[in-house]
């Protein structure tokens, strides 16, 4: 097969790029060319990690010289799918262990698409190693991870961009600018957000033994080592919180994220939560099937519901957000988006989801894609460049991130404890609450060392 070479400035020309231009305040497309072909790694070569890597691919003349994954079979698979996808047809060297990779080569951009537990460590280990870093969400499994990566960040000055890319969706940055930003919605005080898809994998696989193909123990890391029950991967992992922080901290994290973007929302001032498995008690899954949170902000509520049974109240918008306003609502997803006036005379606006099919055919034959998605990671990965030869932060920089995940790790925490979480970000606690500070840092399984923020 022939390399895959993607047109550049074919995506340039498109009204995509110009609404990027407009929306992250950038003067003109030129600085979109970047100033040399920049040397990537990918750690963790399964679906969302090969995802965010063709989609830069697409945008921006890279050399893929690394790739690091613990499951053979998939690596190999990677490898084979990036030599046909990247100019020069060169196949990447392959690893492992992610360690070894930084250790031997020379990077300037490392993607991470690895599982949840994995982040902090993974994100420190580029920064220090010399890369720039594009890293999944949520960040991080615990608060202090978070604050570790941020310090790392800032400490040696690299950019870490965030693959919340809600911000970069078009449609979204759209309702923004001339909905939110044009003050059609006049005061808002209230937010409410949910996901009620049916995603959370309960089943109950025997234990096995580990595939040769595997190394679960490094897959494992730093979580607790949980009898080995077939491959972790395709949301299997996802159902257990010893890797993550459920649906809360896989959906929320998203809709939140966004919320805060477009209301320009730091840190909530209080985070209460309650809920459980209430209807899906059969399986091994011990991530809450049920679950309500509300992060607090003066004069504003922002609610949380979710659900993953049942059905949604609004079948065209199971996973969403809804910004109230004295004169008007938003509701938007991925996919849409509506403004309803409070006047009934008033004019109402209707956005969908962008798509590039035409522009980018091979996304139709790519396995699993998200064709939603796919022009916003474009556009993520084009400001994440962007940033980097500017020398400014990314649309969803690390502190951002940091942000939305601990408040969705602190809304776990206040379920679990039944009680308010104040987090102090100077002081790295929870504000009167010695035993609820304790959960701000899970405990690493040996030999593994969690990170210090002050010693990163």
């Amino acid at each position: 097969m022939e390399p895959f070479n993607i047109n550049r400035r074919r995506f340039l020309q498109s009204s995509t790029a110009s609404l990027a231009v407009s929306a992250f305040g950038l003067p003109n497309l030129d600085l979109f060319y970047p100033a040399k072909n920049y040397r990537v790694a990918l750690i963790g070569a399964g679906w969302y990690g090969k995802s965010d890597l063709f989609r830069l691919i697409q945008v921006s003349p890279v050399e893929v010289v690394a790739l690091c994954d613990v499951d053979k079979n998939m690596l190999d698979g990677a490898a084979k799918l990036v030599s046909q996808r990247q100019k020069s047809g060169k196949t990447p060297k392959l690893y492992g262990d992610y360690r070894k990779l930084l250790a031997e080569n020379e990077l300037d951009l490392v993607l991470i698409g690895t599982p949840d537990h994995w982040h902090a460590l993974q994100t420190i280990d580029a920064v220090k190693a010399g890369a720039h870093v594009y890293v999944q969400k949520p960040i991080s499994v615990d608060v202090i991870e978070g604050e570790a990566m941020v310090a790392a960040a800032r400490k040696y000055n690299k950019v870490v961009q965030v693959g919340t890319q809600r911000k970069s969706t078009p449609h979204l940055i759209d309702a923004k600018k001339n909905i939110v930003d044009a003050g059609l919605l006049g005061k808002i005080s209230h937010v409410e957000m949910c996901c009620y898809i049916h995603m959370r994998n309960n089943g109950n696989p025997p234990v096995e033994p580990v595939p040769s193909f595997l190394d679960y123990e490094m897959w494992t890391g730093p979580a607790p080592l949980r009898p080995y029950d077939g491959l972790p991967h395709l949301r299997w992992w996802r159902t257990f919180m010893e890797y993550g922080n459920g649906i809360m901290g896989d959906m929320c994290v998203h809709m939140f994220d966004t919320v805060r973007w477009m209301l320009k929302l730091g840190w909530p001032k209080k985070i209460t939560s309650a809920g459980g498995i209430f209807v899906q008690k059969g399986g091994k899954s011990n991530i809450a099937d049920t679950q309500t949170a509300i992060f607090e902000y003066d004069e504003l509520h922002c609610v949380w519901q979710q659900r993953s049974w049942g059905n949604s109240d609004n079948p065209d918008y199971p996973w969403s957000f809804t910004l109230y306003g004295e004169k008007g609502m938003l509701i938007a997803s991925t996919m849409r988006c509506d403004f309803i006036p409070v006047d009934p005379k008033g004019q109402k606006i209707h956005l969908d989801v962008v798509y590039e099919k035409e522009k980018y055919p091979e996304d139709l034959t790519e396995e699993r894609i998200e064709l939603n998605a796919a022009p916003a990671t474009r556009l993520h990965m084009l400001d994440f460049i962007a940033a980097i030869e500017n020398k400014t932060r990314p649309v969803a920089d690390i502190e951002e991130g940091h942000i939305s995940t601990a408040s969705c790790i602190l809304a776990n925490h206040a379920m679990e404890t039944g009680r308010a979480m104040r987090y102090d970000p100077v002081k790295r606690i929870v504000k009167d609450d010695a035993e609820a500070t304790k959960l701000l840092q899970r405990p690493y399984r040996k030999p593994w060392i969690h990170p210090d923020p002050l010693k990163v």
